[in-house]
């Protein structure tokens, strides 16, 4: 083995792990020494065993904001392209982060310990959620003149989709109540992260099935109405809990307080599906065998649109509380939880920008207007810490990532 003086010269005295000390040529040092010592250098394969599911929020919100682009209410030349390109990145990051995971598990191993770790598991919903914001993407920008194989591919995906996620709801939350303690005093919104993804059903179904055939369409969004229910409802189940925790044991520490902007999601998200799937139900749809489909199709949207603003306050009540709670005490090193305040908020405003056309109010099409531009600041934001995280050690280290329990 190399003299570890020469390669640590700092660090000669600490001890060393032993499980790599036969394949590696480079002295591991356990993740409370790193800390203390983080002028160490490790090389990308060192590094890579530290690249975690949480990296999946970087697609996430990239490609919310893709959507989110292809859905303003005033629009100009060249807005469709700009969102193209973005939807195109997305795709590009998608997948260069698949490609390090596989990597990672590939040179490391730990694929079930990643996926049953009691912090960095919650994090695998997201890679779902990646998904979603690119099915949802295909059709915004490819779905103008739709030739029937698209939409039978759309209409193939978002079932595909369904069992998935609904299969993730339910085997993860079986896994995290019969082998993980999680103490109530430390809940976080993070917790909702494996019922988010069957959630977000209904929004893909809001978005493919006005263009799909009668015959495809009810189903659609027939299953779309379910899930979107059964994530909500689990949501809704563990707000009661962090509400609970936040009455008696305060904010959370201010490094994770940026994971607060999560629970804006969940009621936007649903707002923002109940409207659309309101409005993609086929002219031909009845209710209880009614001969006035038209009169029909009112009451659904109404109920809709009410259903719809009641959530979207829930949804800013949850954003305000998050935001003054950040402003008070922002966070000092970045973690990949900054991501949280960008994509539930991209529901938000998508929300918002569905009621305004809903209302055909230019008022609050132009606040979904700024609160566009406060979301792409954001993620301009958050994405340049994250390059400076990674550049500095920052993230991808031991001790530094969702790979350690808090």
């Amino acid at each position: 083995m190399s003299n570890p003086t020469l390669l640590y010269p700092e660090s000669y005295e600490l001890p060393l792990h032993s499980s790599h000390s036969s394949t590696s040529d480079t002295p591991i040092l356990d993740g409370k020494h790193f800390e203390k010592h983080a002028n160490v250098r490790l090389s990308f394969g060192q590094r890579l065993r530290h690249f975690t599911w949480a990296w999946y929020t970087l697609t996430m919100s990239t490609g919310g904001l893709a959507l989110l682009i292809a859905s303003q209410p005033n629009r100009f030349n060249g807005l469709d392209q700009i969102g193209l390109v973005v939807y195109i990145i997305n795709l590009l990051l998608f997948a260069l982060v698949c490609s390090l995971m596989a990597a990672r598990f590939i040179l490391h191993g730990g694929l079930v310990q990643s996926l049953t770790h009691d912090r960095e598991g919650l994090f695998f919903p997201t890679f779902w959620l990646s998904i979603a914001t690119m099915i949802t993407g295909l059709e915004r920008y490819f779905g103008d003149h739709p030739a029937p194989a698209f939409s039978k591919t759309l209409e193939v995906l978002f079932w595909i989709y369904c069992a998935c996620t609904f299969a993730v709801a339910v085997f993860q939350y079986s896994y995290v109540f019969t082998s993980v303690q999680y103490r109530l005093q430390t809940m976080m919104p993070s917790w909702i992260l494996p019922a988010f993804p069957v959630m977000l059903s209904g929004t893909i179904a809001s978005v493919i099935a006005e263009r799909q055939p009668d015959l495809a369409a009810i189903p659609i969004v027939t299953a779309g109405m379910t899930f979107q229910g059964l994530g909500f409802c689990i949501s809704f189940m563990m707000y009661s809990h962090y509400i609970g925790r936040l009455m008696e044991s305060g904010l959370p520490n201010r490094e994770h307080r940026p994971g607060m902007f999560i629970c804006v999601g969940p009621p936007a998200f649903t707002a923002l599906a109940l409207i659309g799937m309101a409005q993609g139900l086929p002219a031909t749809f009845s209710v209880m065998g009614s001969e006035d489909t038209e009169a029909d199709g009112r009451m659904i949207m109404i109920l809709a649109l009410v259903a719809g603003a009641f959530l979207w306050a829930l949804s800013f009540w949850f954003f305000c509380i998050a935001l003054l709670a950040v402003i008070r005490s922002p966070p000092t090193a970045f973690h990949l939880s900054w991501w949280a305040m960008v994509f539930p908020n991209t529901g938000f405003t998508l929300a918002t920008i569905t009621l305004g056309n809903s209302f055909e109010s230019k008022a609050i099409n132009g606040v979904g207007s700024g609160l566009s531009i406060c979301v792409i600041a954001m993620w301009l934001f958050v994405f340049v810490n994250h390059i400076r995280a990674v550049i500095r050690q920052d993230i991808m280290y031991p001790g530094k990532d969702e790979d350690i329990s808090d």
